[in-house]
């Protein structure tokens, strides 16, 4: 796996716990660790939303291998 994809990845997870974090407990980590609505956590909001569309890339090529449909049949 190239470094982007690691890093991407990486970014969807905490996006990811973050929007857990705000629908159990209303907590948004993000604007905790860096103020609500600064551009440090803007550009954070930024790059897990980019990094969620570039995963996108990897899903299609998984899908589009046969590995995705090959997974199916156990």
């Amino acid at each position: 796996m190239r470094f982007i994809n690691i890093f991407t990845l990486v970014l969807v997870i905490v996006g990811g716990l973050n929007w857990g974090l705000v629908g159990l407990f209303s907590f948004d980590l993000v604007a905790a660790i860096f103020g609500v609505g600064s551009e440090l956590a803007r550009i954070v909001y930024i790059l897990v939303g980019l990094s969620a569309a570039w995963q996108i890339i990897p899903l299609f090529s998984v899908m589009g291998s046969g590995e995705f449909a090959a997974g199916q049949n156990q």
